[in-house]
């Protein structure tokens, strides 16, 4: 289990747009790494667009936000081009960042029991060190809280 001050394990992963980001080499910026359950589905949706809307402000604190999950690459590319989507969607269709991030676990639905994302959100410092987590995210306001959060954080000496 992941806590405030650990190293954020790394990964490079295949992003919308043909792309590929690694987080190792984010250093100097602070990132917020949400990962979601499915892209265009109700409240996969509605976190993203907050996200979107608060997008510059995010940019001026010097943080890159990064939606993450199983979906793959042209799942995210339709998904970030119906919603304009200003950021990075990486495809984890293995499950491996997932997985080091402690988010794939069993969820339970009408009694059938099954694995998934469990919606968590990371923001990591310039340092790559977890500053903050979010649990089982309600989305509702998600968005604003963290950036509240990236904010106050200080960039190391």
């Amino acid at each position: 289990m992941l806590k405030i001050n650990d190293q954020a394990p790394d990964f490079s992963l295949p992003t919308d747009g043909s792309g590929n980001v690694t987080l190792s080499q984010l250093k100097g910026k602070k990132v917020v790494l949400y990962f979601y359950p499915k892209d265009d589905t109700p409240g996969c949706t509605m976190e993203s667009k907050d996200f979107a809307e608060l997008a510059p402000q995010f940019e001026a604190a010097n943080t890159l936000i990064i939606g993450l999950s199983k979906d793959g690459v042209k799942s995210h590319d339709k998904f970030k081009q119906k919603y304009c989507l200003p950021f990075t969607l990486a495809a984890d269709e293995d499950c491996a960042t997932c997985i080091a991030y402690g988010v794939w676990v069993e969820k339970s639905m009408y009694g059938k029991k099954y694995m998934g994302i469990e919606r968590t959100t990371f923001l990591i410092d310039e340092q790559g060190k977890i500053a903050g987590i979010w649990n089982k995210v309600k989305v509702e306001g998600h968005a604003g809280e963290v950036l509240a959060a990236t904010k106050q954080i200080k960039v190391a000496a």
